[in-house]
């Protein structure tokens, strides 16, 4: 049976599947995913695969990060993101040279209490003309930097702000409803290559699909392990963090979010995270 880990109104939770039912294990009182990312990568699984399991009705579910969570993202890691950023940039050569080189592109987006869940509000900013969603894979890392999981992130972007100067990338990326995270973490261990994951994204408007985009984690230009280690470089993070990996599947300068519409992404073997437009 495949485990997820999840958050409810109730606390963290272990689910998994049985037909149309979903099954669902509490953790001991307390326990929250700083805690289970302070332990070992093997202790991390054995924890979720003990968690007894018993019947009851889907839970309402929330973003799968404590309050203190941080969310971090890197950039352009797909060859198609190079090009669209370039495209976007009066600064082009910037991406060009990032893409290639040793040190990847490594920025904060989101702290846990500020994270959209599963049906949470998504936004945009007012004074940015293109604003569009990233759907990415996130890898969950523990204290030690070790993957132990996986979850989805939109990392909802200004691409008007990146493009009018690269230094306004933290007025592009870090605004209210910029990032939603969900619907759970799948282990690691259920996951046993990451780099086979196809990434599909759509957006509604008025009830009816406007644009749909896909990609593949096989595309990725970098390892997933050397994203983490680069961000575990010149900092710590006692109770883990999780890291939006980045995406190649953007609209185009014709397709732009409003208000009112609503934003898919699912990814193969972890889930889908559905968010609209406030």
């Amino acid at each position: 049976m495949a485990l997820r880990l999840a958050k409810t109104p109730g606390g963290w939770c272990v689910l998994g599947d049985s037909g149309a039912v979903i099954m669902l294990g509490r953790l001991p009182s307390g326990t929250t995913l700083g805690s289970l990312l302070a332990l070992p990568a093997a202790e991390f699984a054995d924890r979720l695969a003990s968690v007894p399991l018993t019947q009851t009705l889907a839970p309402q579910l929330l973003a799968p990060v404590d309050d203190d969570t941080e969310v971090w993202a890197a950039g352009v890691t797909y060859e198609v993101s190079r090009e669209a950023r370039m495209h976007e940039s009066i600064d082009a050569d910037v991406y060009a040279r990032v893409y290639q080189a040793p040190r990847p592109e490594l920025f904060f987006k989101s702290i846990g209490w500020r994270v959209a869940g599963p049906g949470g509000r998504i936004g945009v900013r007012d004074d940015s003309t293109w604003d569009v969603p990233e759907p990415e894979l996130g890898i969950v890392c523990n204290a030690e930097g070790a993957i132990v999981g996986y979850t989805i992130v939109n990392d909802v972007s200004s691409r008007s702000i990146e493009g009018e100067n690269p230094l306004y990338l933290p007025q592009a990326k870090i605004f209210r409803g910029a990032c939603a995270v969900g619907p759970w973490i799948v282990p690691a261990s259920e996951i046993a290559n990451p780099y086979v994951l196809g990434i599909f994204v759509r957006i509604n408007r008025g009830g009816a699909p406007l644009w749909s985009g896909e990609t593949s984690t096989a595309r990725l230009h970098r390892k997933l392990a050397d994203l983490a280690a680069y961000l575990y470089r010149g900092d710590v993070y006692p109770r883990g963090v999780i890291l939006a990996t980045g995406t190649s599947a953007v609209p185009g300068d014709e397709i732009s979010l409003r208000r009112g519409d609503e934003v898919i992404i699912d990814v193969d073997r972890v889930g889908r995270l559905d968010n609209p437009v406030g």
